[in-house]
């Protein structure tokens, strides 16, 4: 899938015009009268030749929506709408219904994140997270750095060996799924469940698909410690993601503590970027 293909064709042309000469872009990010702006290599520059408009931020979201932003309400309260493997963050003025967030109106900004292919120098890498058996693997990062990407060629390989692999998606964001179809290519052995909470997906694939090896993007909250918990008590290995700089900024959290603590992982993989490269180091947890 050629993602910047795709963020240039969501675009109105106008500003598909004046992102066009930067294909590295990590993300583009539209606010409401300014101008636009790309971030490249983690750093974000202004593109001065046009101002986004509200009628601009209403054409994204029409057409990653299909024209039906009350169909993508629930992701909408959630901050996001995933489209074709493009993740675009959303902001705005909250909509309730009683107590209950429904969504968001007058938009004011949108950030296009933008998937990009793995450097060569991370296969030596993968492989000796597959090399000579699986490991439990949790990828930490900051945001914006590449953990998702990581995780989804760690997928793809291993779904390759074949290994039964089983895929928690819930922002359909790993396998950028149309119409059942994951247009990321996640490799032969992959089962993928898209839109379904961590808890209530990893029973369905544990009773349904005797998988292997689980795959879920983002811990971030403390139920899905309960689902690590109860995915390595049936023997099966795992790959998620965390938000961090490295393994001692993650002890200094509660949450991240506490998984660490548990032992459900056997390998941390940790990404940072310096002078706009992308460093992937690896150390043992047990």
């Amino acid at each position: 899938m050629e993602a910047w293909k795709i963020v240039l064709s969501l675009l109105p042309a106008k500003l598909s015009e004046a992102v066009k000469p930067y294909p590295a872009a990590e993300e583009i990010r539209l606010r409401l009268g300014r101008a636009p702006g790309i971030v490249l290599a983690g750093r974000e520059e202004s593109l001065c030749k046009v101002c986004v408009s509200r009628e601009d931020l209403q054409r994204i979201l029409e057409k990653a929506t299909g024209a039906s932003l009350h169909t993508a309400s629930s992701s909408l309260s959630a901050g996001f709408i995933a489209y074709k493997g493009l993740r675009i963050g959303v902001c705005g003025e909250a909509v309730y219904i009683g107590d209950r967030l429904s969504g968001l109106r007058n938009i004011s900004s949108l950030s296009v994140r933008i998937p990009h292919a793995l450097p060569e120098d991370c296969t030596p890498l993968i492989d000796s997270l597959l090399w000579p058996r699986p490991e439990s693997t949790l990828i930490c990062a900051p945001p914006g750095a590449g953990k998702t990407s990581f995780l989804r060629e760690l997928i793809r390989r291993a779904a390759e060996l074949p290994l039964r692999m089983a895929v928690i998606d819930e922002r359909n964001e790993l396998s950028a799924s149309l119409s059942g179809e994951a247009q990321f290519d996640l490799g032969q052995g992959s089962d993928v469940v898209v839109g379904i909470r961590k808890p209530q997906a990893a029973m369905m694939l544990l009773r349904g698909m005797n998988p292997q090896i689980i795959a879920m993007d983002e811990i971030t909250q403390e139920s899905d410690l309960q689902v690590i918990e109860q995915v390595a008590g049936c023997g099966v290995l795992l790959y998620a993601t965390a938000h961090g700089k490295n393994r001692e900024d993650m002890v200094k959290r509660p949450l991240y503590s506490k998984l660490l603590e548990q032992g459900f992982f056997h390998t941390l993989v940790t990404i940072r970027c310096i002078g706009g490269k992308r460093i992937y180091e690896r150390e043992s947890l047990t």
